[in-house]
């Protein structure tokens, strides 16, 4: 697709740069926490900017949140609730497999195309994860695509890699350079053009398979000695190279002159991943959050998110407000000036951003209606205020939890809340009536005498509280 004509500019307009991390964790950057992992760059983008401790992705798995991220909307309403292609179907399990949309459909409005018309040249680089063929970046908005198709991996973090773009690479290239490279690349040619840009950069770091360069493994290896099992070296080594990446990316628009110029965003598509496949070595440790990537628990669902919009966001700002991937689109359209014609679930937090008030919103939601490889049951969760409920599809269990007074979701309250859990599932329900939300049918060839035989390759469920 040709770029947006230069007359149809505002040489004001700020440029924008979305960088979305795979399996990150809440805690895996040192300004979150990690006493593991070292990220000097991302915390220094957390200082000069705003750090967010309340956000969340609209589901606990990537394509939908990826999906939502495209388009402002939750992933029932679009009826892309699982990782593209998806488990099959598991012959014990209680529910049947739930159909999901293979792709994102190319009747929704992305975030490129709300932003093209605004004279932006906009990149997709990375992994898309929303469908091949006719459903890649370049048929959704975007002037330039980069690596993006239906993969959901690579096979390996180094070269040569699949994917349009990246067919010059070699067994010497690693995967974090040369999204890396590709980004700067498209970056230079818009500011040489002076034409504002959106980078959509969704890196494979820091999904599986554990690969990195054999220094930074080394480095970490040392660090780690004598720890045990944990933590992982070269997990440590892939947040480590993100980072760096980050640094050499900010340096390029310093050299370019446009650092002021450009809003840096950085977050993640679900919560970490914790172990590497059924009873392998741990990952990462996403507490005090529990569980992880697959699960409703905040484990699964809370990201980091960093947002610096310089001469705007006040430096240092820590924002408690609960935000959610959802709201990318209409924030990043605000801050770009764009009207948002279709539409959408999410709320813009650019106002926030600017100093002001959070978005006014009664409650997230949150709809998995499948068994996640990493033994997370089908379930659905809403949160109002400090107060969560989550219901477990396969029986209608129901669990409360205050998360202002129990974080990692310990204390289960529904008996001593009724009326509260009554009123949060009512909000649930009606949710998804409103948003058409699929629900998976019950498996009439259910055997409970071989419950586990459908957990093959994936971790155990985690119990009830």
């Amino acid at each position: 697709m040709a770029a947006a004509p230069l007359a149809a500019q505002n040489k004001t307009k700020p440029n924008v740069i979305l960088i979305l991390l795979d399996d990150l964790g809440w805690r895996d950057f040192g300004v979150y926490g990690s006493q593991h992992y070292e990220t000097p760059e991302l915390d220094r983008l957390a200082r000069e900017g705003a750090r967010f401790t309340q956000a969340y992705a609209a589901c606990p798995v990537c394509s939908p949140t990826r999906a939502s991220i495209m388009t402002g909307k939750y992933p029932a309403r679009l009826h892309l609730t699982d990782w593209i292609p998806g488990r099959k179907q598991w012959p014990a399990s209680k529910l049947l497999r739930l159909e999901f949309e293979q792709q994102l459909p190319l009747a929704e409005t992305t975030i490129a195309e709300v932003l093209r018309p605004q004279g932006y040249r906009t990149a997709s680089v990375g992994k898309w994860h929303l469908g091949g063929g006719d459903f890649t970046p370049d048929h959704q908005g975007f002037d330039r695509n980069v690596g993006g198709d239906q993969r959901g991996g690579i096979g390996s973090f180094f070269g040569p890699f699949p994917g349009p773009g990246l067919e010059q690479t070699t067994k010497d290239d690693y995967i974090g350079d040369t999204l890396t490279a590709a980004a700067e690349k498209f970056i230079e040619e818009s500011a040489k053009a002076k034409q504002p840009f959106f980078v959509y950069l969704p890196h494979y770091l820091t999904h599986l398979p554990l690969s990195a360069k054999p220094g930074l493994i080394d480095k970490y290896k040392t660090k780690f000695a004598g720890k045990g099992d944990w933590p992982n070296p070269v997990y440590a080594a892939m947040v480590e190279h993100f980072d760096q990446s980050l640094g050499h990316l900010r340096k390029k628009l310093d050299e370019l002159g446009i650092a002021k110029e450009t809003v840096l965003i950085v977050t993640s598509d679900n919560g970490g991943l914790r172990h590497e496949g059924a009873n392998k070595r741990l990952i990462t440790d996403n507490s005090p959050l529990r569980a992880g990537k697959g699960h409703v628990y905040e484990g699964g669902i809370r990201e980091p998110l960093v947002v610096c919009w310089p001469g705007v966001t006040k430096p240092g700002t820590v924002h408690d407000a609960q935000v959610c991937s959802i709201d990318l689109l209409p924030t990043i359209a605000e801050i770009c000036g764009a009207r948002v014609t279709a539409k959408v679930d999410g709320l813009s937090y650019a106002g926030l951003l600017r100093g002001g008030a959070p978005p006014r919103r009664d409650a997230l939601y949150w709809h998995y209606p499948h068994y996640s490889n990493q033994g997370g049951p089908p379930a659905g969760a809403v949160r109002r205020g400090d107060w969560k409920l989550i219901e477990f599809y396969e029986d209608g269990r129901l669990e409360l939890f205050n998360l202002k007074e129990d974080l990692s979701e310990t204390r289960n309250l529904i008996d001593k809340e009724p009326k509260r859990a009554a009123e949060l599932h009512e909000l649930l329900k009606k949710w998804r009536s409103d948003v058409n939300a699929a629900m998976p049918a019950v498996n009439p060839n259910y055997d409970p005498a071989k419950a586990d035989q459908g957990l093959a390759g994936a971790e155990k469920p985690t119990p009830p509280v």
